[in-house]
């Protein structure tokens, strides 16, 4: 089998382009891909433990250790021992954290049409329908 004809080559290298364009994007606002996707899921709930958004991202535990301890540098976010549960930390926005979410969600919008640009919209719903069905044959 020719390279370019592998599954996974062509899908690395689509993954490479548009992490480009996306690390791109996000640059101005001194944040990462994947420190982007753990302020999502703070914006959408704050408070979560590093082991739900390890589940949630689809990363080991010691990946997302190392995003937050980068966040944390960075004034983005905080860690709180769980009232409830001694051994839980729970990762909570800063003011910061908080002020990024309407620019850094507009920039996250525009690499997003950017990575589609040459596709029609039905095209960018059946790439995405396709690759979920991938992620789910897994």
């Amino acid at each position: 089998m020719e390279l370019e004809q592998c599954v996974n080559f062509v899908l690395t290298k689509a993954q490479n382009a548009v992490q480009q364009l996306f690390k791109a994007e996000l640059a101005p606002y001194g944040v990462t891909p994947g420190q982007y996707a753990v302020l999502k899921c703070l914006w959408d709930e704050n408070g979560q433990t590093a082991k739900q958004l390890s589940e949630r991202l689809y990363l080991d535990g010691s990946t997302v250790t190392g995003i937050l301890d980068r966040m944390e540098n960075k004034s983005l976010i905080s860690r709180q021992p769980d009232p409830k549960d001694r051994r839980a930390v729970r990762v909570m926005l800063t003011e910061q954290g908080r002020a990024l979410n309407e620019p850094v969600n507009a920039a996250i919008e525009r690499a997003n049409k950017k990575a589609l640009e040459r596709l029609e919209p039905q095209e960018s719903a059946f790439l995405k329908k396709l690759l979920e069905e991938l992620n789910h044959g897994s």
